[in-house]
C-alpha cells in the first residue's frame, strides 16, 4: 500500500466520463471475486451503471479519438533522447492495435446486454428504491438462487462485451496519470491556487498527500487555473479547513 492517499480532479468531460468507468469496472472486478447472493447484486447493480453511462456517450467514438490523441503526441516526442525509445516503439504499437479493436466494435457497446429479457427487468425496478425485491422481480430471485459457478458463469459472458473498452479505458488513464512528472509542494494554511499554462492539453490534476494526516483534499477549477484544499475530516460535524502548512505531491497531468 503507498504512504500517499491520491486525490484526482479531471479537467475535460471526456477524463471525467472514463473515471468513472474506471471505478465500475473495479466494483465489478471486486465483487466478482465474492460467492454470495449480494456479490452478484452488487455486480448487477454496477454493469447497470455502466450501461447508463453508455447510453448517455458516445463513449465509442470519444475513446477513439483519445487514443489517436496520445498516439499523435508520443510520436511528437520520438526523437528525444531522453525516452526509452523501445517502450515507445511498444507504446505506440499497443496503441494503435487497440483503436483498431475499438473501432470494430459493432453496434451500441452493451446493446445486445440491454436487450437480454433479465436485464431489461432488472434495470426497469432498479430505479426504485428497494425495488428488485422478490415480489418484484421472481425470475431475478430465481436466478440469485442458482449455484455461485453458474451465476459466475452468466456474469462472467455479459462481462465480456466490454473488455476492449475496460482495455482501452485503464491504458488511456495510465498513460495520462505517469506521463508526467510530480513536483512538491506546500499549501499555505491548507490552501494552494496554481495557474495553467493555456497552451497545454492538461488533463488531470492529482494530489498525494500522507495517508496518516487527518486531512481530505477538495481540489475545484477548469483549463486555466485549480485551487486545492484540505480539510480536516469529520464525521460529526462540518469540516474544517486546515489551518497549518501542508506539504503534498502535485501532478499536473499534460499528455
Amino acid at each position: 500500500m503507498s504512504d500517499l492517499i491520491y486525490y484526482e480532479f479531471p479537467l475535460n468531460e471526456r477524463i471525467r466520463v472514463l473515471m468513472r468507468l474506471e471505478q465500475l469496472f473495479q466494483q465489478t472486478e471486486h465483487f466478482m471475486r465474492g460467492s454470495t447472493v449480494w456479490d452478484s447484486r452488487a455486480v448487477i447493480s454496477s454493469l447497470l451503471d455502466i450501461l447508463a453511462i453508455f447510453g448517455r456517450n458516445d463513449l465509442k467514438s470519444e475513446i477513439i479519438k483519445e487514443l489517436d490523441r496520445h498516439t499523435n503526441a508520443l510520436s511528437r516526442v520520438a526523437d528525444s533522447q531522453a525516452i526509452d525509445h523501445g517502450v515507445l516503439r511498444q507504446t505506440l504499437q499497443d496503441l494503435e492495435v487497440l483503436s483498431k479493436e475499438v473501432y470494430a466494435i459493432s453496434g451500441k457497446i452493451g446493446g445486445g446486454l440491454m436487450e437480454n429479457e433479465l436485464f431489461k427487468s432488472i434495470s426497469q425496478r432498479s430505479a426504485i428504491p428497494g425495488g428488485t425485491c422478490v415480489f418484484d422481480l421472481p425470475a431475478y430471485h430465481y436466478w440469485l438462487d442458482q449455484p455461485d459457478a453458474q451465476r459466475k458463469q452468466d456474469l462472467e459472458r455479459w462481462l465480456r462485451s466490454f473488455d476492449t473498452i475496460r482495455h482501452a479505458t485503464d491504458t488511456i488513464l495510465w498513460l495520462i496519470r505517469y506521463s508526467t512528472n510530480h513536483t512538491n509542494e506546500v499549501s499555505t494554511a491548507g490552501f494552494y491556487q496554481q495557474n495553467l499554462d493555456k497552451g497545454l492539453p492538461y488533463q488531470l490534476i492529482r494530489v498525494g498527500i500522507p495517508r496518516q494526516l487527518p486531512y481530505y483534499v477538495e481540489i475545484s477549477g477548469g483549463k486555466h487555473r485549480f485551487t486545492v484544499r484540505f480539510l480536516e475530516f469529520s464525521t460529526a460535524g462540518r469540516s474544517v479547513q486546515a489551518e497549518n502548512d501542508i506539504p503534498f505531491q502535485l501532478t499536473c497531468c499534460i499528455l
